[in-house]
């Protein structure tokens, strides 16, 4: 079976399809499931987050985990509140 990342048309045929499955259903769900939906990911990205801060700091502690997580979003609001990071793209572009 051939690696579909070998041939870029074939993968970005791929991407579409799962794009287009993912934006009906989306469309297909109520707002209530919308919002778990939602929720969920968010869940998992906190984990991921987590995880992860763990692996870096070295660390098995739980707590300590969550404290780098802590650190690293307040981190990333404070650079927000001083204009120092962009969540809009420039006017005109």
């Amino acid at each position: 079976m051939p690696n579909i990342h070998d041939d870029p048309a074939a993968l970005k045929a791929l991407q579409d399809q799962i794009y287009r499955e993912n934006i009906l259903r989306a469309r297909a769900m109520t707002e209530e499931q919308r919002l778990a939906e939602a929720l969920e990911l968010t869940n998992e990205v906190f984990s991921r987050m987590h995880t992860g801060a763990m692996w870096q700091t070295g660390t098995t502690d739980s707590e300590q985990g969550w404290r780098e997580v802590r650190r690293r979003l307040d981190r990333l609001r404070r650079t927000h509140d001083h204009g120092r990071f962009a969540d809009q793209k420039p006017a005109g572009r």
